[in-house]
């Protein structure tokens, strides 16, 4: 459900935030990015990934429910899908709905790019069936945690994966996957059997069926946001899918060198006499509107002299 004005969106997360009380908030109202925002995405020393979505999130989301303004810390606990979800509406009112892309045909004996074009609003968005914020399964008996007087315990209880677990094992990424799978799942798994918080040396004693019952359990609860597009090659005519990473997809649309965005600034200021902060706190696609409608002009006058 998208709703809203020209300037700011209104929608329902797929999820949504549960707060103290145990109360659900799904309705947020966004409002689109600003010269703010992009001299944030503009600066390379700024910490980039799921640190800077949360950033960018934070200066857009103006209400979560009745909760106004939000604080970065919750938009921090906002669920991977419910911020991917943010990027995908934040990139709609900020370049609209539609996106090309190109992707090269991954079968070797043809290697050719391929024109992507699709909406955004095409991309399957799964609400979440449960609402949490913890979420209780029973272990399969061959899977069953077991102490060392050999007792099994099957019950466990977690909560979904949020930015902050994003911002946490995102530098473990790279150079672990594996590694950064365990403290995931260790910092998704609230208990196990009569263990609250289990440390990361119980953790590990999980075998890997057990682990392997959690994450599809996760996944299972989880709001889903698709993150493949099907696409065809036009020269050799295979079907194959696309990896969609709204997050480096939107931040890297966005990003813009600090001194193309100065010259804009200063391009608006010397002609119109706006404040720096005036102009910073437009859109970007209103900044460039004025910046054609004043190239226009001083393109007449110039050819008018």
């Amino acid at each position: 459900m998208v709703g809203g004005t020209m300037d700011h969106l209104t929608c329902l997360l797929p999820g949504g935030y549960v707060d103290e009380t145990g109360v659900l908030h799904r309705q947020v109202e966004l409002a689109p990015l600003s010269g703010h925002e992009e001299e944030l995405l503009a600066d390379r020393r700024f910490p980039g990934g799921a640190t800077l979505v949360t950033v960018i999130l934070s200066h857009c989301v103006r209400r979560l429910g009745n909760i106004s303004p939000v604080p970065v810390e919750l938009v921090r606990r906002l669920l991977v899908a419910d911020r991917h979800y943010l990027l995908l509406r934040l990139r709609a009112i900020t370049f609209g709905a539609q996106v090309q892309a190109t992707a090269r045909c991954p079968w070797a004996d043809c290697s050719k790019k391929v024109d992507i074009d699709f909406s955004l609003q095409d991309i399957p968005i799964q609400e979440s069936q449960a609402q949490g914020p913890l979420y209780t399964m029973q272990l399969s008996p061959e899977a069953a945690f077991k102490d060392e007087t050999g007792e099994a315990y099957r019950a466990v209880t977690f909560r979904l994966p949020n930015g902050e677990d994003q911002e946490v094992v995102a530098p473990l990424v790279a150079g672990d996957a594996a590694r950064a799978f365990a403290v995931l799942l260790g910092r998704c798994i609230q208990s196990i059997g009569p263990w609250e918080h289990p440390s990361e040396a119980l953790l590990r004693r999980l075998s890997p069926l057990a682990q392997q019952e959690i994450e599809r359990r996760i996944a299972a609860a989880a709001p889903q946001v698709e993150l493949a597009m099907e696409a065809q090659c036009p020269e050799c005519g295979h079907d194959f899918t696309v990896p969609f990473d709204p997050q480096e997809f939107f931040l890297g649309e966005l990003r813009i060198s600090r001194d193309l965005l100065d010259r804009e600034v200063h391009y608006l200021a010397y002609h119109y006499h706006w404040s720096e902060q005036e102009i910073m706190a437009m859109p970007r696609d209103k900044r460039r509107r004025y910046i054609a409608v004043l190239a226009d002009e001083l393109e007449k006058l110039h050819h008018g002299a």
